[in-house]
């Protein structure tokens, strides 16, 4: 047993002084701070203590596409900033997970890699219909569709026929169908003869209607078949009226955008830096603000990386080409430090950011009667974290693969300093303690 004594601990009733009794890997206790107990106490001082983070739209690529990111370093790097738990997507592994055999295949690789815990979602593409029962019985927790191309050509876009043949199927199951929401058109005209390392260019070549039409199309499949419906990655402002209407339909949807969304806006991004390459793109300084508010008012209901990291020559850093570059932000480290300082300048406190780094997105995942909040009887994923301190991102202090991220230099407030999984101290910055304490997070039904 061991207990951890903070006068600002992060409860579901708000942040309160507490002493957090640990036992076999699970919460024992919430109890007031100076109880008397019969284990070792570790006193936090003015330090934070809060709910492991849990990212539920991370890209670790591996089996096939190891070189960009893997379990290893990727649940490493995941530890070192605080989340506890991550769900990995069916793309970028070769092969992707669409089939039971691709999802053993994947189990087997992250066997002995997993420093954090990790879920994993199956995959929906055109054909796959007869291979989605079987994957829930698999255990997968959930699927992700793309309505674009998705970037590999092993994952095609479903139709609207496929996900009309998907969905019924999730909706008796009870799971969700994540979905990346952009109806695209062929812009091939627009790059022609144009500037490639323009960044405005790149933006007005993924326009927000793209964005508003996808969600139009899901809503629509929302509310015809039932099922739990989440939009992956929000970016464009103006789907935030239609998803309010729908909401109040008390149709099964849910939304969530990114911390580059909320941190970065399209005005201060120069030429040629691909590093900040997403899709959907990150937009307009407005854009973001309407973003916040939709956050602050529950529109949204949580915030996720989507760690979509590739090789430097992928991300054409030298040549600095928005058209050719990967689309994808290195950022599962980030995730808790980014987020707090832009979310502390607007006013919002650490219960918000509980709230939208574990609690909610703990529901999603189907996680939520086990992880995400500081009560007894659940898991003992915790994160000691110091909210007024701050750091400057360097490439050295970055445990991806890759040291490619947009957030490089930048200086960002709060500090993790302990990490906590399943009751184990695995991380205490900057040194990693007691490495692979992660499980496989399955639902074998």
């Amino acid at each position: 047993m061991l207990a951890l004594r903070s006068l600002r601990t992060l409860t579901p009733t708000g942040e309160q002084p507490a002493l957090v009794v640990i036992a076999d890997g699970k919460i024992a206790a919430v109890l007031p701070p100076d109880t008397a107990v019969d284990c070792p106490v570790l006193d936090l001082g003015a330090h934070a203590l809060l709910p492991g983070g849990i990212d539920p739209h991370v890209h670790l690529n591996e089996p096939g596409r190891t070189h960009w990111e893997g379990f290893n370093t990727g649940t490493r790097a995941a530890l070192a900033g605080g989340i506890t738990s991550l769900v990995d997507m069916p793309l970028n592994s070769a092969p992707v997970t669409t089939t039971v055999a691709n999802f053993r295949e994947k189990l087997a690789a992250a066997a002995g890699q997993l420093h954090v815990s990790c879920g994993f979602w199956g995959g929906i593409v055109p054909g796959t219909t007869a291979d989605i029962e079987p994957l829930i019985a698999a255990g997968v927790l959930g699927f992700k569709a793309f309505l674009t191309h998705s970037g590999i050509d092993d994952f095609p876009n479903a139709t609207e026929a496929d996900l009309r043949a998907a969905m019924p199927i999730l909706a008796r199951h009870g799971l969700p169908l994540l979905v990346h929401c952009e109806l695209s058109e062929d812009n091939a005209a627009h790059w022609a003869g144009a500037d490639v390392r323009s960044y405005p260019h790149y933006l007005a070549s993924r326009p927000k209607s793209w964005e508003d039409d996808a969600i139009t199309l899901m809503i629509r499949l929302c509310a015809e078949t039932g099922c739990r419906t989440h939009i992956v990655h929000l970016s464009s402002a103006d789907s935030l009226p239609q998803l309010a209407a729908a909401r109040a339909r008390g149709l099964p949807l849910t939304v969530e955008t990114g911390q580059h969304y909320l941190f970065f806006s399209a005005e201060e991004i120069p030429d040629g830096a691909t590093a900040y390459k997403c899709a959907p793109p990150i937009r307009e300084a407005a854009n973001r603000e309407r973003l916040w508010e939709a956050l602050a008012s529950g529109l949204i209901d949580f915030v996720a990386t989507d760690h979509s990291p590739a090789p430097p020559d992928l991300k054409q850093l030298e040549t600095g080409d928005f058209a050719a570059a990967w689309g994808g932000i290195a950022s599962l480290q980030l995730a808790m430090p980014v987020l707090w300082t832009a979310a502390r300048a607007r006013g919002f406190r650490l219960s918000d950011l509980t709230r939208w780094l574990s609690t909610n997105p703990a529901k999603l995942a189907g996680l939520a009667a086990r992880k995400g909040q500081i009560v007894p009887g659940f898991d003992a994923d915790l994160v000691v974290f110091a909210p007024e301190a701050t750091f400057t991102v360097t490439a050295e202090a970055l445990h991806h693969r890759h040291k490619v991220s947009p957030y490089l230099d930048q200086t960002l407030k709060g500090v993790v300093a302990r990490t906590f999984v399943g009751g184990v101290e695995a991380y205490r910055n900057p040194d990693f303690l007691l490495l692979n304490q992660g499980k496989a997070l399955r639902e074998v039904r």
